[in-house]
């Protein structure tokens, strides 16, 4: 049966001896014709509903990176000890072959570039510090770089009251 003559055929309500209400589209017993109104229409919608994301400009060297630093969070303090924590950083899409992930630590590289994106960083000098990791190519040409995260370095000092020797009593 096509929609069109399903929606044209007529239906017939039914109650039951205990009240339950049926609607078919036979008539049995006491059933009484509805009367159906006209059927709900929309056109569709338009085809192109979500459109086209504009396309990203691809660099020179054969691609866009978006890279951040997933550790440590912005503005995280190394708690007192000897400076050694551990940085890491996502990379989208994956590297291409031939460029590498740079940690810079206030500007400068900080160890070697490379294909992996956890640094463990050791002896930090006490302070503020803010960390940045670049996509580099082969020939060192920085191709995308993450937004600086700041981390606050906390270390013993030679001015602590706490690290001074006591002065021994003189007898």
């Amino acid at each position: 049966m096509s929609l069109v003559s399903a929606a044209a055929a007529q239906v017939y309500r039914e109650v039951d001896e205990e009240g339950n209400v049926t609607f078919t589209d036979r008539p049995q017993g006491e059933s009484e014709a509805v009367e159906i109104g006209p059927t709900n229409t929309a056109p569709p919608p338009p085809a192109n509903v979500f459109p086209d994301a504009p396309e990203e400009p691809a660099n020179a060297a054969g691609g866009s990176y978006e890279v951040a630093i997933t550790n440590p969070a912005h503005e995280t303090i190394i708690p007192r000890g000897p400076g050694n924590f551990s940085v890491s950083a996502s990379v989208s899409p994956g590297l291409q072959t031939g460029h590498k992930l740079q940690l810079l630590m206030d500007g400068s590289p900080r160890q070697e570039p490379q294909t992996g994106s956890t640094w463990n960083l050791t002896n930090v000098f006490r302070g503020e510090h803010n960390l940045t990791v670049a996509v580099i190519d082969s020939k060192g040409k920085q191709l995308s770089e993450s937004e600086a995260v700041t981390v606050f370095v906390f270390r013993p000092s030679t001015n602590d009251r706490s690290r001074r020797p006591r002065p021994t009593p003189r007898n």
